[in-house]
């Protein structure tokens, strides 16, 4: 792989943002941004120099909710294939199949294993 993926990662919780940035950067091919909240993840996007490939995003958030990023996402013609991985503790597989008919191309539950959580991506990815 020539080129790194770009990734974004939203997500409120710091601390959940920090460990996600340190497992997917254990992927040299990974370039890998995040945002506190989906507003500033719209932002980044919209009007940063910065393009991601892929975006994970916490479900449940305050202001913006990973669905809200998604449905933004797809009413916008520069963001409306870019795939979109919610990442989630309310994964029932009801809930799940709920994110997919949304359009998510997946789903990650919480609590994940951050020793993987690349190798997922990857998957994904492919």
């Amino acid at each position: 792989m020539s080129e790194k993926t770009r990734i974004l990662y939203v997500d409120d919780e710091p601390d959940i943002r920090l460990i996600v940035e340190m497992a997917l950067k254990m992927r040299p091919e990974f370039d890998v941004r995040t945002a506190g909240s989906g507003e500033d993840a719209l932002s980044l996007l919209r009007w940063g120099d910065w393009q991601a490939d892929l975006v994970m995003v916490d479900v449940m958030m305050p202001g913006l909710t990973g669905p809200d990023v998604l449905a933004a996402l797809r009413a916008d013609p520069r963001f409306d294939k870019v795939p979109v991985v919610f990442i989630t503790a309310r994964a029932r597989p009801q809930d799940i199949r709920d994110y997919v008919h949304q359009g998510a191309k997946a789903v990650i539950t919480k609590p994940f294993d951050p020793i993987s959580l690349a190798s997922q991506v990857v998957a994904l990815l492919d």
